[in-house]
């Protein structure tokens, strides 16, 4: 509960059109993508950095828990207010303030939508590689918050390797700037590094600079059906590991994530497919057009039962529709999901599945596995209806698959973040020096604890 002193002080620095208490504004703050759901006792929406320092500044004073949030597309609960307190929303600092040609460099504010700056730098022939799943609606700072990954990693990487400088406000209201706008600074503690992939818990982002690539001249796609996974792995291995090809994107889709998706889109599917691979490559024209055709002839070698290679932009994003899909379609088999992103060595992929399966039917849980396949990178989404019965076998079973993927040298997240989800399961992966470290550097960032509390940590 925000008192009324404190109330009318926020409205005097920021403005009360930019304050909300009422609670059909609450309400619409409460949850993200995970269906988790906290009150917050305000919602503020900064338009300038001095609007978000002010509040941050004013939140401190008075131990009030802030909770920054982009789209509300995450999937570990990080934009969700588990302790109440101000809900910082920052859609309305949406401006593409420099792109610059020459430095191959762009500077954003953090609501910039991904897919609108992916779609302006593409104006000037400039490529921003990171695209998670939720581009068209995901915010630039929430993916730098989580340390996205996305579609492209494969060839391109993740979001730590496109940010080259920050402006953040701390917890106590105060402004910094890590970073510079070269691609190469090694001057003292890499902070801007640091701060990325934070979730929120040690400061908001008000300024981001990104590096950019030149654009690809062309894209290719080819979609593989396969009448079981070990084919689909088997083609995998040929692609990356017999026939030295590093793709832009080498995603897979298992039989629950095929059987949800089939009639959703335009895309039709076999019957008797059990996996799926979607697969793009890019370069000029001449290299696409080769590599695309042995990619083809890869697939039909490892037993594909149907191929299918894009002619034009238009077929392309049918076949990615399909990918892009697969995660709400679930919804259409049960109620509930709970989503994990692991990452195994690639050399484990087979093993982690074949275990999650077995898993599967031990705890009657029905599970969908799909994702970014070339990385090692598994989107394991368990599906169930809602009920006390259903929640506690969904615990012991996802508890029991993270053991495992340690086990085998995996992380329990690769691209989603930790949030309050996983907070409970880092101790697998982390040893307890690790996490104290940890906690003992946030403390020293913010040692009133108002940052996204509830996040990471138990």
């Amino acid at each position: 509960m925000i008192q009324a002193r404190v109330f009318e002080e926020l409205c005097d620095n920021v403005g009360r059109e930019n304050v909300f208490d009422n609670i059909e504004e609450r309400v619409c703050y409460s949850f993200d993508a995970t269906k988790e759901k906290h009150l917050p006792d305000l919602v503020i929406r900064p338009h300038t950095k001095e609007h978000v320092s002010t509040t941050i500044s004013i939140a401190n004073k008075y131990n009030i828990p802030i909770c920054p949030r982009g789209a509300g597309t995450g999937l570990s609960g990080g934009a969700v207010p588990v302790k109440g307190g101000i809900v910082l929303d920052l859609k309305n600092m949406d401006k593409i303030i420099e792109i610059n040609a020459k430095d191959l460099t762009v500077t954003v504010e953090p609501g910039v939508v991904t897919k609108d700056l992916q779609d302006e730098v593409a104006r000037l022939r400039l490529f921003y590689p990171p695209e998670p799943g939720s581009a068209e609606f995901s915010t630039i700072g929430g993916n730098v918050a989580e340390c996205t990954g996305g579609m492209t990693g494969m060839k391109y990487g993740v979001t730590r390797n496109y940010v080259l400088a920050l402006e953040i406000v701390l917890p106590d209201g105060s402004i910094i700037n890590t970073g510079r706008k070269t691609l190469r600074s090694v001057a003292g503690y890499d902070l801007t590094r640091f701060f990325v992939g934070s979730e929120g818990t040690l400061g908001v982002f008000t300024r981001i600079t990104l590096k950019l690539l030149p654009l690809p001249e062309k894209i290719g796609t080819i979609t593989s059906y396969f009448k079981n996974i070990d084919d689909a792995l088997n083609t995998t291995d040929s692609i990356l590991i017999k026939s030295h090809f590093l793709p832009r994107s080498l995603e897979f889709v298992d039989k629950t994530g095929i059987d949800a998706v089939r009639g959703f889109t335009k895309e039709e599917i076999p019957e008797g497919v059990e996996a799926l691979l979607l697969i793009d490559v890019d370069g000029n024209e001449k290299s696409v057009v080769n590599d695309i055709s042995k990619i083809e002839v890869l697939c039909k070698e490892n037993k594909a039962l149907k191929t299918l290679v894009a002619k034009t932009d238009d077929e392309r994003k049918v076949l990615w529709e399909t990918r892009r899909s697969i995660s709400p379609s679930l919804f259409r088999i049960a109620s509930m999901k709970f989503n994990d992103d692991i990452c195994v060595p690639r050399s484990k992929v087979r093993e982690v599945l074949k275990r999650v399966y077995e898993l599967s039917k031990t705890y009657s849980i029905q599970v969908a596995a799909f994702g970014h396949i070339g990385e090692g990178h598994i989107h394991l989404n368990l599906i169930y209806d809602e009920g006390k019965a259903a929640d506690l076998s969904v615990h012991k079973l996802i508890s029991q698959i993270l053991k495992e993927v340690v086990s085998i040298g995996g992380t329990i997240t690769s691209e989603h973040g930790v949030g309050d989800t996983k907070s409970e399961f880092i101790g697998l992966e982390l040893s307890p020096h690790e996490i104290e470290i940890m906690k003992e550097l946030k403390k020293m960032f913010d040692p009133k604890g108002i940052m996204n509390p509830g996040k990471i940590f138990v």
